[in-house]
Protein backbone atom coordinates (compact mmCIF):
# COMPACT_ATOMS: atom_id res chain seq x y z
CA UNK A 1 0.00 0.00 0.00
CA UNK A 2 1.27 3.54 -0.85
CA UNK A 3 2.46 5.45 1.93
CA UNK A 4 0.54 8.52 0.77
CA UNK A 5 -2.73 7.03 1.15
CA UNK A 6 -5.81 9.26 1.54
CA UNK A 7 -9.14 7.60 1.61
CA UNK A 8 -12.46 9.17 0.81
CA UNK A 9 -15.56 7.85 2.16
CA UNK A 10 -18.63 8.80 0.77
CA UNK A 11 -20.70 7.83 3.27
CA UNK A 12 -21.01 7.01 6.89
CA UNK A 13 -23.00 3.93 6.78
CA UNK A 14 -19.82 1.69 7.95
CA UNK A 15 -17.88 0.12 10.26
CA UNK A 16 -15.86 1.81 12.50
CA UNK A 17 -12.76 -0.21 10.65
CA UNK A 18 -11.81 3.43 9.84
CA UNK A 19 -10.35 3.48 12.84
CA UNK A 20 -7.60 1.79 11.91
CA UNK A 21 -6.63 4.98 10.75
CA UNK A 22 -4.63 7.21 12.94
CA UNK A 23 -6.75 9.85 12.36
CA UNK A 24 -10.24 10.69 10.52
CA UNK A 25 -11.27 13.73 9.21
CA UNK A 26 -15.15 14.56 7.96
CA UNK A 27 -17.15 17.33 6.47
CA UNK A 28 -16.84 20.04 4.16
CA UNK A 29 -16.01 19.35 0.53
CA UNK A 30 -14.79 23.01 0.46
CA UNK A 31 -12.18 22.34 3.23
CA UNK A 32 -11.33 19.38 1.45
CA UNK A 33 -8.46 20.15 -0.75
CA UNK A 34 -7.10 21.68 2.56
CA UNK A 35 -7.51 18.38 4.35
CA UNK A 36 -6.29 16.44 1.32
CA UNK A 37 -2.67 18.15 1.02
CA UNK A 38 -2.19 18.72 4.75
CA UNK A 39 -3.16 14.83 4.93
CA UNK A 40 -0.67 14.18 1.94
CA UNK A 41 2.35 16.27 3.54
CA UNK A 42 1.65 15.03 6.88
CA UNK A 43 1.83 11.38 6.45
CA UNK A 44 5.12 12.44 4.23
CA UNK A 45 6.78 13.80 7.06
CA UNK A 46 5.20 11.14 9.16
CA UNK A 47 5.05 7.68 7.67
CA UNK A 48 3.38 5.53 10.85
CA UNK A 49 0.48 8.12 10.56
CA UNK A 50 -2.14 6.57 8.53
CA UNK A 51 -5.20 9.25 7.86
CA UNK A 52 -8.44 9.25 6.47
CA UNK A 53 -9.81 12.03 4.67
CA UNK A 54 -13.82 12.30 3.89
CA UNK A 55 -15.61 14.90 1.78
CA UNK A 56 -19.17 14.17 2.42
CA UNK A 57 -20.91 18.22 3.54
CA UNK A 58 -20.11 20.25 6.85
CA UNK A 59 -23.37 19.48 8.19
CA UNK A 60 -22.17 15.58 7.94
CA UNK A 61 -18.65 16.26 9.17
CA UNK A 62 -20.38 18.18 11.53
CA UNK A 63 -22.97 14.84 12.81
CA UNK A 64 -20.08 12.52 12.61
CA UNK A 65 -17.83 14.55 15.11
CA UNK A 66 -21.44 14.33 17.14
CA UNK A 67 -21.26 10.73 16.88
CA UNK A 68 -18.23 9.64 17.70
CA UNK A 69 -17.43 9.17 14.28
CA UNK A 70 -14.49 11.09 13.14
CA UNK A 71 -11.93 12.98 15.11
CA UNK A 72 -12.26 16.00 13.23
CA UNK A 73 -15.24 17.81 11.31
CA UNK A 74 -14.33 20.02 8.59
CA UNK A 75 -16.93 22.88 7.98
CA UNK A 76 -17.57 25.83 5.82
CA UNK A 77 -19.46 27.21 8.59
CA UNK A 78 -20.27 27.86 12.19
CA UNK A 79 -21.73 25.21 13.55
CA UNK A 80 -25.39 25.78 14.51
CA UNK A 81 -26.94 26.46 18.61
CA UNK A 82 -28.66 22.89 18.57
CA UNK A 83 -25.40 20.93 17.12
CA UNK A 84 -23.35 22.62 20.30
CA UNK A 85 -26.46 21.65 22.95
CA UNK A 86 -26.24 18.25 21.16
CA UNK A 87 -22.94 18.12 21.62
CA UNK A 88 -23.03 19.24 25.22
CA UNK A 89 -25.69 16.67 26.26
CA UNK A 90 -22.43 14.34 25.20
CA UNK A 91 -20.16 15.44 27.47
CA UNK A 92 -18.20 17.39 25.19
CA UNK A 93 -18.21 21.24 24.16
CA UNK A 94 -16.70 21.52 20.19
CA UNK A 95 -13.76 23.19 19.61
CA UNK A 96 -13.74 24.85 16.39
CA UNK A 97 -10.27 26.10 14.45
CA UNK A 98 -9.73 28.41 11.63
CA UNK A 99 -7.68 26.88 9.27
CA UNK A 100 -7.99 29.10 6.31
CA UNK A 101 -10.01 31.88 4.44
CA UNK A 102 -11.96 32.43 1.42
CA UNK A 103 -13.73 34.80 0.04
CA UNK A 104 -16.44 34.50 -3.22
CA UNK A 105 -16.11 36.62 -5.84
CA UNK A 106 -18.52 37.84 -8.03
CA UNK A 107 -17.14 37.51 -11.68
CA UNK A 108 -18.41 38.44 -15.22
CA UNK A 109 -16.18 38.05 -18.61
CA UNK A 110 -13.95 40.69 -19.13
CA UNK A 111 -15.22 41.86 -22.17
CA UNK A 112 -17.64 43.14 -19.53
CA UNK A 113 -17.68 46.51 -18.36
CA UNK A 114 -19.51 45.74 -15.21
CA UNK A 115 -16.92 46.50 -12.08
CA UNK A 116 -18.95 47.23 -9.35
CA UNK A 117 -22.06 46.20 -7.89
CA UNK A 118 -23.76 46.66 -4.65
CA UNK A 119 -25.22 43.51 -2.46
CA UNK A 120 -28.76 44.56 -3.21
CA UNK A 121 -28.03 44.58 -6.95
CA UNK A 122 -26.42 41.28 -7.03
CA UNK A 123 -29.52 40.00 -5.56
CA UNK A 124 -31.78 42.01 -7.70
CA UNK A 125 -29.75 40.10 -10.88
CA UNK A 126 -30.08 36.89 -8.90
CA UNK A 127 -34.03 37.01 -8.18
CA UNK A 128 -34.08 37.91 -11.71
CA UNK A 129 -35.31 41.71 -10.79
CA UNK A 130 -31.99 43.15 -12.94
CA UNK A 131 -32.59 41.48 -16.42
CA UNK A 132 -30.12 43.66 -18.31
CA UNK A 133 -26.50 44.72 -18.08
CA UNK A 134 -27.60 48.42 -19.01
CA UNK A 135 -30.01 48.61 -15.77
CA UNK A 136 -26.30 48.24 -13.88
CA UNK A 137 -24.40 51.04 -15.73
CA UNK A 138 -23.45 48.21 -18.72
CA UNK A 139 -24.12 47.73 -22.14
CA UNK A 140 -27.48 46.93 -23.61
CA UNK A 141 -27.56 43.26 -23.59
CA UNK A 142 -28.95 40.50 -21.07
CA UNK A 143 -27.74 39.08 -18.31
CA UNK A 144 -27.24 35.29 -18.14
CA UNK A 145 -27.03 34.23 -14.43
CA UNK A 146 -24.66 31.15 -13.50
CA UNK A 147 -25.19 29.80 -9.58
CA UNK A 148 -23.34 27.04 -8.22
CA UNK A 149 -25.32 24.00 -7.23
CA UNK A 150 -27.20 23.10 -4.10
CA UNK A 151 -24.24 20.67 -2.71
CA UNK A 152 -21.71 23.42 -2.67
CA UNK A 153 -20.60 25.38 0.06
CA UNK A 154 -20.35 28.15 -2.11
CA UNK A 155 -24.19 28.11 -3.13
CA UNK A 156 -24.90 28.57 0.49
CA UNK A 157 -22.75 31.57 1.39
CA UNK A 158 -24.02 33.39 -1.20
CA UNK A 159 -27.50 32.03 -0.44
CA UNK A 160 -26.67 33.48 2.98
CA UNK A 161 -24.97 36.58 2.61
CA UNK A 162 -26.43 37.69 -0.70
CA UNK A 163 -29.74 36.23 -1.50
CA UNK A 164 -31.36 36.71 2.13
CA UNK A 165 -34.09 34.07 1.69
CA UNK A 166 -35.13 35.35 -2.18
CA UNK A 167 -35.09 32.94 -4.35
CA UNK A 168 -32.92 32.65 -7.79
CA UNK A 169 -34.31 32.74 -10.86
CA UNK A 170 -36.14 29.52 -12.65
CA UNK A 171 -33.47 30.86 -15.58
CA UNK A 172 -30.01 31.07 -13.54
CA UNK A 173 -28.13 28.08 -15.09
CA UNK A 174 -26.89 25.66 -12.49
CA UNK A 175 -23.42 23.97 -12.78
CA UNK A 176 -21.35 21.38 -10.68
CA UNK A 177 -17.85 23.47 -10.00
CA UNK A 178 -15.94 26.86 -10.01
CA UNK A 179 -14.28 25.85 -12.96
CA UNK A 180 -17.52 25.31 -15.06
CA UNK A 181 -18.45 28.60 -13.98
CA UNK A 182 -14.75 30.20 -15.27
CA UNK A 183 -15.63 28.27 -18.33
CA UNK A 184 -18.96 29.45 -18.75
CA UNK A 185 -17.90 33.28 -18.18
CA UNK A 186 -14.65 33.27 -20.78
CA UNK A 187 -17.01 31.80 -23.51
CA UNK A 188 -20.15 34.52 -23.22
CA UNK A 189 -19.71 38.73 -22.05
CA UNK A 190 -23.37 38.15 -20.94
CA UNK A 191 -22.74 36.27 -18.16
CA UNK A 192 -22.30 36.31 -14.49
CA UNK A 193 -21.41 34.01 -11.50
CA UNK A 194 -19.08 33.86 -8.30
CA UNK A 195 -16.01 31.38 -7.48
CA UNK A 196 -13.67 31.25 -4.99
CA UNK A 197 -10.97 33.56 -4.33
CA UNK A 198 -8.64 30.61 -5.81
CA UNK A 199 -10.13 30.83 -9.05
CA UNK A 200 -9.77 34.40 -10.03
CA UNK A 201 -6.33 34.02 -11.86
CA UNK A 202 -7.57 30.58 -13.88
CA UNK A 203 -8.56 32.69 -16.49
CA UNK A 204 -7.62 35.94 -18.42
CA UNK A 205 -10.97 36.59 -19.87
CA UNK A 206 -12.73 36.54 -16.14
CA UNK A 207 -12.80 39.97 -14.85
CA UNK A 208 -14.07 40.52 -10.65
CA UNK A 209 -16.57 42.87 -9.73
CA UNK A 210 -15.64 45.10 -6.64
CA UNK A 211 -18.83 44.57 -4.11
CA UNK A 212 -19.87 48.55 -3.08
CA UNK A 213 -16.39 49.61 -3.94
CA UNK A 214 -14.42 46.21 -1.87
CA UNK A 215 -12.53 43.58 -4.08
CA UNK A 216 -12.27 40.31 -3.05
CA UNK A 217 -8.43 40.25 -1.99
CA UNK A 218 -6.55 38.63 0.87
CA UNK A 219 -6.18 41.75 3.02
CA UNK A 220 -9.65 42.99 2.79
CA UNK A 221 -11.03 38.79 3.48
CA UNK A 222 -8.93 38.90 6.46
CA UNK A 223 -9.66 42.47 7.82
CA UNK A 224 -13.16 41.79 7.52
CA UNK A 225 -14.25 44.38 5.33
CA UNK A 226 -15.29 42.31 2.45
CA UNK A 227 -18.50 41.19 2.49
CA UNK A 228 -18.45 37.78 1.21
CA UNK A 229 -15.45 36.49 3.30
CA UNK A 230 -16.00 33.46 5.53
CA UNK A 231 -13.49 31.29 7.86
CA UNK A 232 -13.40 27.60 7.17
CA UNK A 233 -13.42 25.44 10.48
CA UNK A 234 -11.63 22.41 11.30
CA UNK A 235 -13.77 21.49 14.81
CA UNK A 236 -12.72 18.91 17.42
CA UNK A 237 -14.46 17.05 20.60
CA UNK A 238 -12.64 19.51 22.77
CA UNK A 239 -9.48 21.27 23.26
CA UNK A 240 -7.45 19.10 20.34
CA UNK A 241 -4.55 17.01 21.65
CA UNK A 242 -2.09 14.07 20.78
CA UNK A 243 -2.29 13.57 16.62
CA UNK A 244 -5.39 15.50 16.75
CA UNK A 245 -2.98 18.55 17.75
CA UNK A 246 0.32 17.76 15.93
CA UNK A 247 -1.95 17.63 12.70
CA UNK A 248 -3.83 20.90 13.03
CA UNK A 249 -1.99 23.03 15.49
CA UNK A 250 1.57 21.66 14.78
CA UNK A 251 1.52 21.75 11.20
CA UNK A 252 -2.00 22.76 9.46
CA UNK A 253 -1.43 26.04 11.52
CA UNK A 254 2.23 26.16 11.15
CA UNK A 255 3.94 27.61 7.66
CA UNK A 256 3.96 24.71 6.38
CA UNK A 257 0.29 23.84 6.37
CA UNK A 258 -0.25 28.12 5.77
CA UNK A 259 1.76 28.04 2.45
CA UNK A 260 -0.22 24.63 1.50
CA UNK A 261 -3.42 27.02 2.35
CA UNK A 262 -2.16 29.46 -0.34
CA UNK A 263 -1.26 26.82 -3.04
CA UNK A 264 -4.65 25.26 -2.89
CA UNK A 265 -6.22 28.84 -3.38
CA UNK A 266 -7.51 29.92 0.08
CA UNK A 267 -6.57 32.63 2.57
CA UNK A 268 -3.88 31.49 4.94
CA UNK A 269 -5.03 32.76 8.55
CA UNK A 270 -1.69 35.00 8.75
CA UNK A 271 0.69 36.82 6.59
CA UNK A 272 3.33 34.48 5.00
CA UNK A 273 6.90 35.45 4.60
CA UNK A 274 8.25 35.50 0.92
Amino acid sequence: MKRFLVVFFFSLGLSLSVFAFNLVITGSTTVLPIAQQWAQAYMAQHPEIRISVVGNGSGNGIKALLDGLTNIADSSRWMKNSEIRLAESRGFFPFPIVVAYDAIAPVVNVNNPVRNLSLEQLKGIYEGKITRWSQVGGPDMPIVVVQRDNSSGTHEVWEEKVMKGALVTARALTVASNAEVVRMISQNKKVIGYVGIGYMESSTMIADVAISGIKATIAAARAGKYPLARPLFMITRGIPNGEVSKFIINFGLSPAGQEIVKKVGFIPIYRLKK
